[in-house]
């Protein structure tokens, strides 16, 4: 926004801009929350990387007869994920056990 600082008393230029009123918190969107979470991913990735390079030391695993060396810090981001996939799983069943017993309650009239 401008004047014109020749003319006294002349009005700003253009469309006033918008203020929030006092005690007024600005709306949250989808998009902010994606950008939040973006932002949160991107730093655990960051910690997750500085923790697997600060782990090379060499492990042997041995599962159902298979055996393999890696490095520490990723034998142990295979455990993590191994379990976050078992979590994801129960999840996914229970959720489809949910939307089960909600499909059969909406068929049965009152």
């Amino acid at each position: 926004m401008t004047t014109d600082p020749t003319v006294p008393g002349s009005q700003p230029l253009g469309p006033k801009p918008a203020t929030p009123a006092k005690g007024v918190k600005p709306r949250t969107t989808r998009a902010g929350m994606a950008w939040v979470a973006t932002a949160v991913g991107l730093v655990l990735l960051i910690l997750l990387i500085a923790f697997i390079l600060q782990n090379q030391d060499m492990v042997t695993l041995r599962y159902f007869g298979l055996a393999g060396t890696v490095s520490l810090g990723v034998a142990l981001f295979i455990g993590a994920v191994g379990g976050g996939v078992l979590v994801a799983v129960a999840g996914a069943a229970r959720i489809i056990q949910l939307r089960a017993i909600a499909r059969r309650a909406r068929r049965v009239p009152d």
